[in-house]
């Protein structure tokens, strides 16, 4: 006779290899997001759905400075500023097509991350985070105050969406509709994630969390610190204004408010809960702390303590995020699995 565990055992290691197969998961990702706006069909929630793809655009920008490279960045909100004004100044000044305007947005984003890393090259810890919170502080203050260019607190209004996308032999797939504004930007999002993956997965990231871990002991091992500490900030902050760019053409109106510095300590807060330094952990922290405020909103007022709340309890109990917890408890279900197997089996 056959022993049952030992022809149990070819379906759990196929079953784990599909679980733990990248692949799988990115499948996975891409069918939730194509069928999310089939779901959600009001224009409320599928706003909801393109704020969430946007904020997990800044929040695996901020985690890969602050998760990988160790760089305690405040600023992000500087560098979304940054790419939502460039490509609208551009588009409704000077008429630059949407997808340079883009272009232009995340390239002088990724130049001011550049900038402030080097000019704080030699900061470490909160006198960076001091530092990268002055230049938020500075931007911000330029974008309200230069009104001949930005409009200051009048704002910028009538911002076209992205323009439509025209192929052979299928329908025009126009981006003033929100589910396809959603595909866009989510779309955008998942493969931002993706060149990230495979980037911390490579010898860059070994070479970032080198620096993280002991940047003295990475130096004396012939490390380039302040080449990788630059690259970091450059790859953050141009996400960063990539998210800028879809922001601007989905709210269609702009104002210096929408990049206070309260902004950049919400990205922050995206990625502590989620969990700093996973890249997954972000994305979960994103879509939970945009949606839950949502949720929130019918008790008025009392959802911003409760919000507070939840957000503390996290830190304190779970320094490591959701996907600490997550992997606590899928160790736990595999131990009580395991245990009712070998239950049966006796």
């Amino acid at each position: 006779m056959s022993n049952p565990e030992i022809a149990e055992q070819p379906i759990t290691s196929m079953a784990n290899s599909i679980l733990t197969s990248r692949r799988f998961w990115l499948i996975l990702a891409a069918i939730v997001i194509s069928l999310l706006p089939m779901i959600f069909t009001d224009s409320y929630w599928r706003t909801n759905l393109i704020v969430c793809a946007i904020n997990v655009m800044l929040a695996i920008g901020l985690d890969f400075i602050i998760g990988y490279a160790g760089q305690l960045n405040l600023g992000q909100s500087a560098f979304y500023g940054i790419g939502a004004y460039v490509s609208t100044l551009l588009i409704t000044k000077l008429g630059v097509p949407f997808w340079i305007a883009f272009g232009c947005g995340v390239l002088l984003s990724g130049i001011a991350g550049m900038l402030l890393s080097l000019f704080g090259v030699r900061l470490r810890g909160h006198y960076l985070a001091i530092a990268s919170l002055g230049f938020a502080v500075i931007t911000y203050q330029i974008l309200l105050n230069w009104i001949s260019l930005t409009q200051g607190p009048l704002g910028i209004y009538a911002i076209p969406p992205p323009p439509a996308l025209r192929l052979a032999g299928l329908p025009i797939i126009e981006f003033s509709n929100l589910a396809n504004l959603f595909y866009l930007t989510a779309g955008f999002a998942l493969l931002i994630y993706v060149l990230l993956d495979q980037l911390v997965r490579s010898p860059i990231g070994e070479t970032l969390t080198a620096i993280r871990e002991d940047e003295v002991s990475a130096a004396s091992l012939g490390i380039n610190c302040q080449k990788w500490k630059v690259f970091a900030f450059a790859i953050g902050s141009s996400i960063a204004g990539a998210a800028g760019c879809f922001y601007a053409s989905f709210v269609g109106t702009l104002v210096p408010d929408a990049f206070f510095i309260t902004e950049s300590f919400t990205i922050l807060a995206m990625v502590i809960v989620g969990g700093m330094g996973t890249l997954i952990g972000p994305v979960f922290g994103a879509i939970l702390l945009t949606v839950l405020p949502e949720l929130l909103r019918g008790i008025g007022d009392l959802r911003l303590i409760v919000y507070g709340v939840a957000v503390t309890l996290v830190v304190l109990f779970m320094p490591g995020g959701m996907v600490q917890a997550a992997r606590l408890t899928a160790a736990r279900v595999r131990r009580v699995v395991r245990g009712a197997g070998t239950e049966a089996t006796t």
